[in-house]
């Protein structure tokens, strides 16, 4: 879909200066798919700040607790890596 957009013209040089001709319009959108992940994301943390507290998880207070729902949870996922068979 083609759109237009007004850039500063300060902008516009240094894009010009920094990215191939026929690589701006990748790039524009590669830096605005980039900018609205992050947008998202920040959201998400503001929305579930303070969700998390230890009355909700008492089995994990401290960083013992923690450490050992990781191993358990890792141990689960796939199996290490054989570093000599690679």
């Amino acid at each position: 879909m083609k759109t237009q957009i007004v850039l500063s013209d300060s902008l516009m040089e240094e894009l010009r200066r920094t990215v191939p001709n026929r690589r701006r319009s990748q790039f524009i959108a590669e830096a605005i798919e980039e900018r609205l992940r992050a947008m998202k994301f920040q959201k998400a943390l503001k929305e579930s700040a303070g969700c998390w507290t230890d009355t909700n998880h008492p089995d994990l207070k401290t960083q013992a607790d923690v450490n050992r729902f990781l191993g358990r949870f890792r141990a689960r996922l796939s199996p290490p890596p054989v570093w000599n068979s690679i």
